[in-house]
């Protein structure tokens, strides 16, 4: 959107420079900006001078005190407008039934690993997931679009004996279809490839996207956890003050559960449940106020979801293993980095390892 400066005295001029517009002679003029939008409240001390250019920009115009001239700064707002909660799906026990049927058809049937994936290993997926998630973390993708990209590579590695040189490939284009289903702006073609350094170029990656989609058969709208987490939380007994921090920590478990293969069999529902357990407890809610919650809360999170609590409770207690298994190679990657940084200097990252690294999830601090 244009905005244009006019000099209301004669002889007056505007500069326009390639950093922004700068006006000379500010009380002289007037400004003129197409589609004007109400402003918001941080704005209201400078109504007069703050302008909307589009729905994530603003232009602000402000009197310099040293040079006495009008300068131009462009603030960019990237605001997310989101729907309201509707109690007519989250409180209905039929949506949650309906997830609960649907979402073993979204899985793979078994291990790839073991027939159909001869070239590439179970370390493999994990590089290529842990990359997945860094540049799903680094666009500030929606919480749903990692765990469903990951969702369409396992299903398609389930039938395609794909080769290890596409993997990379395999993962951007899960990424892009993704992204598209839940993102209001998805992720682009080119954006992507710039993150494989380039070593795919644009079209390779929407002929893949025709080759993935013919292989899943279209079927793109897969349960995930994230889609259990309202239902779960929501049928607990939770202060309100915590629900956002629980929320973050379970979209946490459920991320680190994508990036293992062990979990890519679960049923979503299971991986959910586990996830909000895991948080519950890592908060320690549970033991907060033991007369809100009745039964245990394995006992409350089985009914809920209708899972074994034998099971509920492995899944979870596999989860915390591997977000500690997590953390401790993340501490160790660390450490190393700073050896090299600093050079050898004869202590023994061994110990600090071991005295850094908690051996309960209630030390974990996400």
């Amino acid at each position: 959107m244009k905005v244009e400066a006019h000099c209301g005295e004669r002889g007056k001029s505007s500069q326009q420079g390639e950093a922004g517009l700068l006006l000379r002679s500010p009380c002289s003029l007037t400004f003129y900006a197409s589609n004007r939008l109400s402003l918001p409240s941080f704005c209201i001390f400078a109504l007069q001078n703050c302008f909307y250019v589009s729905e994530r920009e603003i232009l602000l115009f402000y009197l310099s005190e040293s040079t006495s001239t009008m300068e131009l700064l462009c603030l960019e707002m990237d605001t997310i407008i989101r729907a309201r909660p509707d109690p007519n799906l989250l409180c209905d026990d039929r949506v949650l039934q309906s997830l609960l049927t649907i979402e073993e058809r979204f899985l793979p049937q078994y291990s790839y690993f073991k027939g159909v994936q001869k070239d590439i290993q179970p370390f493999m997926r994990r590089m290529v997931a842990t990359w997945m998630l860094e540049v799903c973390e680094e666009q500030k993708c929606e919480e749903e679009v990692f765990p469903l990209a990951m969702n369409y590579l396992d299903r398609f590695l389930a039938v395609v004996p794909t080769k290890k040189c596409n993997l990379q490939l395999l993962g951007a284009v899960c990424m892009f279809l993704a992204s598209k289903l839940k993102e209001t702006r998805p992720l682009t073609a080119e954006k992507l490839c710039i993150y494989t350094d380039n070593s795919i170029r644009p079209q390779e990656l929407l002929e893949w996207e025709l080759v993935v989609l013919g292989k899943l058969k279209w079927n793109l709208a897969a349960v995930t956890p994230n889609d259990f987490i309202e239902h779960i939380v929501r049928r607990l007994p939770l202060p309100e003050d915590k629900l956002a921090l629980i929320r973050k920590h379970v979209q946490t478990f459920i991320a680190l559960c994508a990036t293992d293969f062990r979990f890519a069999m679960y049923p979503p529902s299971m991986i959910a449940t586990g996830s909000v357990g895991a948080a519950i407890c890592g908060l320690q809610l549970d033991s907060a106020d033991q007369s809100q919650w009745g039964d245990s809360l394995t006992d409350l999170l089985a009914k809920i979801t209708n899972t074994e609590v034998d099971v509920l409770k492995e899944c979870q207690e596999q989860i915390e293993r591997v977000l500690v298994s997590s953390l401790r190679e993340g501490r160790q990657q660390q450490q190393q980095q700073q050896q090299t940084q600093r050079g050898p200097s004869g202590k023994g990252l061994d110990e600090l390892d071991q005295s850094s690294t908690p051996t309960d999830v209630r030390d974990v601090n996400l």
